[in-house]
């Protein structure tokens, strides 16, 4: 992972990478650590990760440790302008349109950690640099 990054956003995958003490992940939250870098998740990101098998304490615990981004109707109507200008749209996208809007708000230059790296890159265009998982 080469150049600085000064803001991290997390989709389901990587918080769910996280939560479950993912090596690989674990290594590069290092690395985001050690640059200064913050971290971030939506609001829904929460709902999407939480289910039944789900280790609560260490979910609360990761998420003592970031930011979380409110989902408000300002926020919708972004997120569903990103739809509209990628050709995307349905329920599939809607979640990652506000990890993406919310990405984009956020002090540059900025990393979304995402399984998606195809739909993230068209949702904010170069505007954002995608680290797959």
């Amino acid at each position: 992972m080469s150049g600085h990054i000064e803001t991290v956003v997390l989709d389901s995958e990587g918080l769910s990478a996280w939560v479950a003490q993912d090596r690989k992940v674990l290594a590069m939250f290092q690395v985001f650590h050690d640059m200064g870098a913050d971290l971030v998740v939506g609001a829904n990101t929460i709902v999407e990760v939480s289910h039944a098998r789900v280790n609560l304490s260490r979910l609360h615990w990761a998420l003592s440790r970031v930011k979380v981004e409110p989902i408000t109707e300002a926020v919708a109507k972004a997120a569903a302008q990103l739809l509209k200008g990628a050709g995307l749209h349905g329920h599939k996208y809607a979640i990652d349109a506000t990890v993406a809007e919310a990405a984009l708000r956020q002090p540059g230059p900025v990393a979304i950690l995402t399984s998606d790296v195809d739909d993230m890159t068209r949702l904010c265009g170069g505007k954002a640099r995608m680290i797959g998982l």
